[in-house]
Order: structure tokens, then sequence, then C-alpha cells
């Protein structure tokens, strides 16, 4: 006996809905018409990756700033409405913000 089973015995009126399932992440960040400038930069020697030009809620770039992040396994900061990633990724992150509707604009190199 599987779960449907068992649930259908314990719950024997219930109907079982098809509910359309959406992606969270496009419905919480506010989706920009400008692009997202991601250029790449060199500070003390060490490649950063920065993205900027975002305008819409502070704590939306935050959020996207930490999937970034979680998502490459790398280090980075939320400073000055720009978001700092220790590396060279502008293609990964350009790849993942186009995933999510944003117009990304490369700047640099």
């Amino acid at each position: 006996m599987d779960l449907k089973d068992q649930l259908k015995n314990l719950f024997p009126d219930h109907e079982q809905q098809d509910v359309p399932v959406e992606n969270e992440a496009k419905k919480d960040i506010w989706l920009q018409d400008d692009p997202i400038i991601c250029k790449y930069e060199k500070r003390k020697g060490k490649p950063i990756t920065i993205l900027e030009g975002y305008t819409g809620a502070d704590e939306d770039f935050k959020k996207l700033a930490k999937e970034l992040k979680t998502k490459l396994s790398v280090g980075g900061s939320f400073k000055d409405n720009k978001i700092i990633i220790q590396g060279d990724y502008r293609d990964k992150i350009m790849a993942l913000l186009k995933d999510k509707g944003f117009a990304v604009k490369r700047v640099g190199g």
C-alpha cells in the first residue's frame, strides 16, 4: 500500500486537484527593463565580478546576491547597491540572471 492509498483511506471525501506551481524566484524579485551591468575588475591582484544597475528594492538585490553566492559556492558582499562576487564568474552569473528573466549587459574584457 503506497502513500496515496493510505491517504485515500484516511480522507475518503478528498478530491485531488492539480495546482500549478510557479517559479518562486521569479515572483520574489522585481524584474526591471534596464540591464544589470556585469563587469570584471582586479582589486589587490585578485579578480572580482561586480553587478550594478538594479533599480528595485535593496532587499531584492540582497536576496539575489545571496542566491548567486550559494549557487556559485563563492564569497562576496553587497555594498553601495553593488553585488561583489569573488572571482571571474561573468559567464555563469549572466546565464543565471538570464534564466531568471533579467536583461544583463557585459562590460569590459
